[in-house]
């Protein structure tokens, strides 16, 4: 997962802005994702991310540039997935023998949607004799960060009442809650059947130096958790 450190431009997306559609200058973002490149087998598949659950087959022949999806999946090693966040959670997931690989985008509305468990079905068709399945989950909001609306706790509690623990009332602010998205992503990737989850701890809000936040800053650049199978 990149940083906001080691490219080019100015504030508010200083420096490695990896979003075409954050705001920033398209030649500046351009050099970015060469820089970006160079360090990785191929060209990621960019996503053009709506917020929403679907994924895409990143092995299909013909793909779009930057399909309107919100995650992707492949069995093909060295082919390099992207998804870019600036609080949203950058989620990788793969079996224990490293045959098939997803990535996704999981921002509240995702992750309530089901984003993750699409992620994990695709990769189940790609992969039906995968096991042992384990994710990252990456650096997003964190919960001292994340003040969210009934209808954010609502979104999760309707799927499965037990999501309540994760939303915390704040004191003298009736209607509002304090959501843990990582611990969210986590419950729903466990129930799903991912044996084993890690989540980074790292919150974008906080460490403004290291990290883009669309909730902190407003216009900022847009960090990439880049992955890929290594080739044997």
């Amino acid at each position: 997962c990149t940083t906001r450190a080691g490219g080019a431009g100015g504030a508010p997306h200083d420096t490695l802005n990896l979003g075409r559609r954050a705001g920033g200058d398209p030649d500046t973002v351009t050099e970015n994702r060469r820089r970006g490149r160079a360090a990785v087998p191929v060209e990621p598949l960019w996503l053009r991310q709506v917020h929403g659950s679907e994924v895409v087959d990143a092995d299909q022949a013909d793909l779009p540039d930057e399909p309107a999806v919100d995650a992707s999946v492949t069995a093909r090693p060295g082919r390099v997935l992207a998804v870019m966040v600036a609080d949203c959670l950058p989620v990788v997931i793969s079996d224990a023998q490293g045959t098939v690989l997803g990535a996704a985008h999981a921002g509240w509305r995702g992750l309530s949607g089901g984003v993750l468990e699409h992620t994990l079905a695709a990769m189940r068709a790609k992969a039906p004799q995968a096991a042992g399945w384990r994710a990252w989950v990456g650096p997003g909001i964190g919960p001292e960060a994340f003040e969210v609306g009934q209808d954010v706790l609502d979104a999760f509690v309707a799927d499965d009442p037990a999501a309540r623990r994760y939303f915390t009332e704040r004191p003298g602010r009736p209607g509002k809650w304090l959501a843990d998205l990582a611990g969210l992503a986590d419950f729903r990737l466990r129930k799903a059947g991912v044996q084993e989850v890690f989540l980074s701890g790292m919150c974008t809000v906080a460490e403004q130096g290291r990290f883009f936040s669309y909730r902190r800053d407003g216009e900022t650049g847009r960090m990439a958790l880049i992955a890929w199978l290594d080739p044997v």
